[in-house]
């Protein structure tokens, strides 16, 4: 039996959700994992508050749900190397912050992480919201004739804009206070389906997003502007939204593979902080691929 007294109340109408009635400072049985998992997959995002973790709490909540994410750029914290900081001194004045556009984590992988969890350690007294769009509505959403083009299609992902050696953060005045190292190793390029299947839920969802995905596959940037830029403007609706207030100790977790995500940048002149970490997750799958492994099956 899950935990007794667990709560999961819906806080938007496209996706997010907020858990009550537990306590993840104390070890979490398997019925009660088996209940978030689900919650999540339902739901999205999940916000947990008032959960006064520390890293290594941190690292095993994460660890229910599958091993870590390959966190690239970004060092970990030196006891902690799966967590991240994610810092926004009061000085940092108009510049960027870390996550301050539409995205999914690192979707320039090979195995872009499954589910990311973001632990509240000091806030801003206001601002410094996190929004999520939910991709299985961008999807759906789209005219019969667009998604029968768009099922058949591959984008290109890299890392070159933000973490290459003219990226965002290449530049040490933008985010300096996080441990970013931008390079060469950014330059490189990975293809995924623009129709991603998620592979727990079956559903499928819109996978491009603006940071991360530069052109479609065997087509140039120019050429893939115009019909990049609609989908990326699409898919972050407000009706596909929900959008986190984050309180002192709130954890809040996701799933990279049905959302984006966008880190407001509204709290200049105040600190913020919060520690991360990724479960690692799978290949994104086609809806060709699908409809093959179930052929299979």
């Amino acid at each position: 039996m899950p935990q007794q007294g667990l709560k999961v109340e819906r806080i938007a109408g496209a996706c997010g959700a907020e858990v009550t009635g537990i306590d993840l400072t104390r070890p979490l049985e398997p019925p009660t994992v088996a209940t978030i998992r689900a919650a999540m997959l339902e739901h999205q995002v999940l916000t947990f508050p008032d959960q006064p973790i520390d890293d290594a709490g941190l690292e095993r909540f994460t660890g229910y749900f599958g091993p870590f994410g390959i966190e690239p750029f970004v060092e970990g914290e030196e006891t902690h190397p799966h967590v991240i900081a994610v810092v926004k001194e009061a000085d940092e004045r108009r510049t960027a912050n870390f996550g301050g556009n539409w995205h999914s984590d690192w979707s320039f992988q090979e195995r872009p992480p499954s589910f990311t969890l973001l632990h509240a350690r000091e806030l801003p007294p206001f601002g410094g919201d996190t929004m999520f769009a939910n991709q299985y509505l961008a999807w759906e959403s789209l005219s019969a004739g667009l998604r029968h083009m768009l099922g058949g299609l591959n984008a290109v992902h890299s890392a070159r804009r933000p973490y290459g050696p003219q990226g965002t953060y290449a530049d040490r005045n933008k985010a300096r206070s996080m441990k970013i190292q931008a390079g060469e190793a950014a330059l490189a390029e990975m293809v995924h389906p623009v129709a991603r299947v998620h592979g727990e839920t079956g559903r499928t969802a819109l996978y491009v997003n603006r940071v991360y995905t530069i052109r479609f596959a065997d087509m140039t940037e120019r050429e893939s502007a115009p019909l990049l830029n609609y989908l990326n403007e699409h898919s972050v609706r407000p009706e596909f939204t929900c959008r986190i207030r984050w309180a002192p100790h709130t954890l809040t977790m996701w799933d990279n593979r049905a959302v984006q995500h966008f880190a407001v940048n509204d709290y200049d002149g105040f600190r913020r902080e919060l520690h991360r970490t990724t479960n690692a997750g799978e290949r994104p799958l086609s809806i060709a691929e699908s409809h093959q492994a179930q052929a299979a099956e």
